[in-house]
């Protein structure tokens, strides 16, 4: 377990170096950006190390590990986000741990999020996921909604009991006119959120950025980085 803490040490210096040394790059202050670390696939062993450590805001995409993991965290200060792609039959279970689910793309997840927010007595905070992959029925290969969409469904969840409409988030697009294009594609999305903020000036979230290309998030303007491999290396392949 110490050699673990020690790995997991040392790899988050580098991370909050890097981000430092963005922000430096940028202009902006180093408490200007967030760091999400991406727990999926490691065990609650990890978050448990993590938060010694003083990491504050974790992340997962899956609830089947997601939600044993957060239940045998429980009794530590973390905020949960839920990162995935979101079927509405896991929304009950998800709102149960997750403080903010970043992956609304729909108004039926909506519905159920807002439903479910109600029965458990909670606030769940919100992000619209932004496609910018989008094809012509509007959504991303890895989810989303197109920018198009984005006005009508954040009115949505900011309208809705039990959630809290936070910002915007995106994956760097693997196709499209965005692919390879990692910064122009987080200028994008701070376009979009320029934009959402005239009409809910609140919703000043902006998540983008992981491992690979957190610095041009953080030169875009990102306020949240999701860094999993970075921090907690890589796991083997099961099989």
């Amino acid at each position: 377990m110490t050699d673990r803490k020690d790995e997991l040490a040392a790899n988050l210096a580098r991370v909050e170096e890097r981000i430092a040394a963005a922000c430096d790059a940028a202009g902006r202050g180093s408490d200007e950006v967030t760091l999400i670390v991406v727990t999926k696939t490691w065990p609650a062993s990890d978050v448990r190390i993590l938060s010694g450590l003083g990491v504050r805001h974790v992340a997962e995409n899956r609830d089947q590990d997601a939600a044993p993991k957060a239940a045998a965290c429980a009794d530590l200060p973390l905020v949960w986000h839920f990162v995935g792609q979101l079927q509405t039959n896991k929304v009950r279970s998800v709102v149960g741990y997750a403080d903010v689910v970043q992956s609304v793309d729909r108004a039926r997840l909506v519905s159920a999020l807002s439903k479910e927010a109600v029965r458990a007595g909670r606030e769940v905070g919100c992000l619209i996921q932004v496609a910018l992959d989008a094809g012509v029925d509007g959504r991303g290969e890895r989810g989303g909604v197109a920018p198009s969409g984005v006005a009508e469904l954040a009115d949505l969840v900011a309208g809705a009991e039990g959630l809290r409409l936070d910002g915007l988030m995106t994956v760097a697009p693997l196709t499209g006119e965005y692919a390879g294009r990692q910064q122009a594609a987080f200028e994008r999305l701070m376009d979009l959120s320029t934009d959402l903020r005239r009409t809910h000036p609140a919703a000043n979230m902006v998540s983008a950025g992981m491992s690979a290309d957190l610095e041009q998030a953080v030169a875009a303007g990102a306020t949240h980085v999701r860094v999993g491999s970075a921090v907690l290396g890589v796991r083997p392949r099961l099989g």
